[in-house]
């Protein structure tokens, strides 16, 4: 509670020195083969949507968690949701060149300093997300969600982990939980919203694992297993998640 209270809510664009900063936070809070996902244009966020990168900081600076968003049109339907993280970035980025409003917020990432876990930025970091929507008159935040926990079961289906439930009813998931219990809904599974494909050193590398024979492998901070074939050396990671919505204003229109 206490770092709640002095916790000071400003933008990338507020703050653009911090982006070492922010990129050191990356390689704490991600398995080491999603940061060489196909993700392309992760560069936009800092150049075209610098004020909406949030950054929770100590009145000193020190960077606390970051809350990656880019504002986009969506039409209301599940149908109508971008498939992965790169096709949400090219349709904000497509909306602003266009100049075509957006209703919309879609969330990234939040990611928190592994050392100030269990203090509730995660919640904070969606609500400044919900309140960053509000402020641009936007009626939805829309998140593709990483279930937390979800690797610990990399072997059950995203339908089924989804699903599971605690004896009050809430989601078993945290992170889902944490959306839930700030008014979000369900919407449906992306299958694969980052795809990670690697020869075989380069999965060696960034796993610390040897792959010996083609076939299936469950690896430390996937949600799924990696398909590993030996005769082509690729490695091939899909990352699944599970879209929310927050209405946070108007009803969307199409």
């Amino acid at each position: 509670m206490e770092m709640m209270k002095e916790c000071i809510v400003c933008t990338y664009a507020d703050r653009p020195e911090t982006r070492p900063l922010i990129e050191g936070l990356e390689l704490q809070a991600w398995p080491r083969f999603m940061l060489h996902g196909d993700v392309r244009s992760w560069h936009s966020l800092f150049e075209s949507f610098a004020d909406c990168q949030l950054l929770l900081c100590r009145p000193n600076g020190e960077i606390l968690a970051v809350g990656h968003t880019v504002p986009l049109f969506w039409d209301g339907s599940f149908a109508g949701l971008p498939a992965t993280i790169e096709a949400i970035i090219d349709r904000a980025e497509q909306g602003r060149s266009e100049r075509r409003p957006a209703n919309a917020v879609s969330a990234l990432a939040a990611m928190v300093d592994p050392a100030q876990r269990g203090h509730g930025l995660s919640r904070k970091i969606v609500e400044e997300m919900k309140a960053l929507a509000a402020r641009r008159g936007c009626g939805s935040l829309i998140a593709p969600v990483r279930p937390t926990w979800k690797s610990r079961y990399p072997l059950m289906p995203m339908d089924r982990y989804v699903a599971w439930r605690r004896g009050d009813g809430a989601p078993f998931d945290p992170w889902l939980r944490v959306h839930q219990s700030l008014g979000a809904r369900p919407l449906g599974i992306a299958p694969a919203t980052v795809t990670v494909t690697g020869t075989l050193d380069e999965w060696r590398e960034w796993t610390g694992m040897d792959f010996p024979a083609s076939g299936s492998y469950v690896v430390p901070g996937a949600l799924q297993p990696v398909s590993i074939d030996r005769e082509q050396d690729l490695g091939l990671y899909q990352d699944p998640n599970y879209w929310m919505e927050h209405a946070v204003g108007p009803p969307v229109s199409s």
